[in-house]
Order: C-alpha cells, then sequence, then structure tokens
C-alpha cells in the first residue's frame, strides 16, 4: 500500500491531518499529486451526515500531476496536468456508460469518496489528500492555460451545469435565466454567456447585482419581487435552478416560455408540480447531475479555449475548518479551494 496524508473526519465533524493509505496501482492506475482540491456543499454535507464511526475523507474536484503510472497506462505520462472529478469508475457496460454517460451508470458510478471500490470493495477516500490514485479513464488531461487552482471546482459545479446547457442547445439567441448566484450559478451565468446566451439572475435580493454584472449577466431580477416576477413572465428558453434547499419551483416555471425547460441541478429532494404549469406553454422540467467522460473533456478544453474558470478563494489546507464554517454561512464569492502543498 502506498501512504500518504489527508484531512479526515472526526466525530464532531471537524478535520484533522492523519496518514492514509492508497492502493498500489493496478494496471491501469495512475497516481496523482494533489495540488489543488475545491469544496463544495457536498462535501458540507457529508461532514453534517457523517456518524463517526466509518472513515471520511472528502473531497471531489481536485487537480494535480501524475507522479507514477501503471503498466498499461497509454493517455498519461509522469509531469502530466491532470484534473479528477467525483465519479472514479463506473460499470462500463451499461447503456448509459456506453453512451458515455458514466454519471448515469445503472449500477451507480463509484463516488470520489465514500464509494465502493468496484476490484476490492474498500471505501473510497477523497481529494483532501496529497495523493490520490485513480484509473486513467477516470482522469483528464488539464488543458494548457487553465490555472490549475481556479480549474479544481469545474469537476463538480461546472461540469453538472454544462451537461444541462449542452444538452438544452444553449447557444446565440437563446434566452437563459440562472436562479441562485453561488458556486453552481457564477459558472452556469459564465458558461451559458460564452455559448453565446443572454443570461439573467434571478436572487432573492439585490444584493449580488453588481457580480451578476460582472460575470456577463445582462439582466437580474429579484424573486421576493412581484412586479419584477409578473414582468419576466415567459422570457426565458431555459431556467436554470441551483438552489440547493427546498423550494417551490412553481415561480420559475411562470418565467419558462414556450416550449422552454426548468432545469433543477441544486435541490434533488421531493418536488410537487401543478401539471397545468407544464402544460401552459408545452414546458418541460429536467435535472442533471455530474457528468460522463466525454463531455467533462469537452468542458474543459472549452474553458481553457473560452477563458472560463470559477471565481475562488485559495487557502491553505490547513484551513480547511475555517473554509466549511464560513461555506455554511454562505461567506464565499463563490468557490473555495485548498492548497494541499502544506500536507508534504
Amino acid at each position: 500500500m502506498r501512504t500518504t496524508t489527508g484531512w479526515q473526519a472526526t466525530g464532531s465533524s471537524e478535520l484533522s491531518a492523519a496518514p492514509l493509505e492508497r492502493r498500489e496501482l493496478r494496471p491501469d492506475d495512475i497516481a496523482v499529486r494533489v495540488d489543488y482540491c475545491g469544496l463544495c456543499h457536498s462535501d458540507l454535507q457529508a461532514l453534517r451526515d457523517h456518524d463517526g464511526h466509518s472513515r471520511l475523507i472528502p473531497g471531489h474536484e481536485f487537480t494535480g500531476v501524475v507522479s507514477e503510472v501503471g503498466l498499461e497506462v497509454a493517455a498519461f505520462s509522469v509531469g502530466d496536468s491532470v484534473a479528477v472529478g467525483n465519479i472514479v469508475d463506473s460499470c462500463g457496460q451499461c447503456p448509459m456508460c456506453r453512451a458515455g454517460q458514466e454519471n448515469f451508470c445503472h449500477e451507480f458510478p463509484t463516488l470520489t469518496y465514500g464509494g465502493k471500490d468496484r476490484v476490492d470493495g474498500s471505501t473510497t477516500l477523497g481529494g483532501f489528500s496529497r495523493e490520490y490514485v485513480v484509473r486513467e479513464d477516470f482522469a483528464y488531461r488539464l488543458p494548457e492555460g487553465l490555472d490549475p487552482a481556479a480549474a479544481a471546482p469545474l469537476m463538480c459545479a461546472g461540469i453538472t451545469v454544462w451537461e444541462p446547457l449542452r444538452a438544452l442547445d444553449v447557444r446565440p439567441g437563446v434566452r437563459v435565466a440562472v436562479v441562485g448566484l453561488g458556486g453552481l450559478g457564477h459558472l452556469a451565468v459564465k458558461l451559458a454567456v460564452a455559448l453565446g446566451a443572454t443570461a439573467t439572475v434571478i436572487s432573492r435580493s439585490s444584493d449580488k447585482a453588481d457580480d451578476a454584472g460582472r460575470l456577463g449577466a445582462d439582466g437580474f431580477i429579484v424573486s421576493t419581487d412581484s412586479a419584477q416576477m409578473t414582468a419576466a413572465r415567459e422570457s426565458f428558453d431555459v431556467v436554470i435552478d441551483t438552489v440547493s434547499a427546498p423550494h417551490d419551483i412553481a415561480p420559475y416555471l411562470k418565467l419558462v416560455g414556450l416550449d422552454g425547460t426548468l432545469s433543477v441541478l441544486g435541490y434533488l429532494g421531493a418536488l410537487t408540480v401543478e401539471v397545468t404549469d407544464l402544460l401552459i406553454g408545452r414546458k418541460k422540467l429536467s435535472s442533471a447531475g455530474s457528468g460522463g467522460r466525454p463531455s467533462t473533456a469537452e468542458m474543459l478544453q472549452f474553458c481553457a479555449d473560452s477563458g472560463v474558470v470559477p471565481d475562488v478563494e485559495v487557502l491553505p489546507s490547513s484551513q480547511v475548518d475555517t473554509a466549511l464554517e464560513r461555506l455554511a454561512g454562505n461567506d464565499v464569492r463563490y468557490r473555495f479551494v485548498l492548497d494541499m502543498s502544506d500536507l508534504d
């Protein structure tokens, strides 16, 4: 086994540095020195749900450098810059995997942490560590021009909004609204604009109006202002809802125009929908999560070509508890990234 260091959850949900073991490289594995790892709301939720009885090392959006390759690895060499997201394996055989949608694997994809390794059954440990071992098929070459620190959140937040934007054919002339301006929302705005669409941000207050404009949005709607919401009725072809808490989607369906789509990405629980809200205007309700291998590679190259990266605040990994506390209070614009070099 290989030994490295990571930030491990304790029973109190705080993290402490601890040694951990990675598997010896299988023929199709690469070892990655993790340089930067993003901090996601799902990491925060996993820590809140942690019972202290199992080992938990979060982190599922990271960039780094290949430090060793397995005997059969063909795509990477030592020294290559790579990125890894929240999926590190899948069955490879089901219709979704064969279609390049490993994120929808019928056997459920193996997650970067808290997942079950498909070979030895061990629990995967995440990217809040100095080294990660992963199948080469689930690592991605980091294109030149992408800053590795800023690129890390693309592997979760970025791909989560990229796939529905592409699936819904967002392009010049398409009117996009983004509900919620956080880690997902700010990237949805940037990517929609880079794809040539017009973007409008919908938020509960006007506090982020200036940020919305800086990110490229042409409009801003305060969702608590009934007059503004009424005026925007049926104004958008695509509405991307990134709100992570339970909420009523009916007001956002009213903003969708004829044959348009509301894509709910932030909240994955039960929703109540009045069918007539879909009927009037032949509207569609959709969702998405993470991304398959082809679209992830496409997203990274598109971001390199168009200069799209998240707005990040980089902290030493030793400040992970501070970052988590601030994230819980929504005190970040718009994504924390941990510099893992202090684990050396």
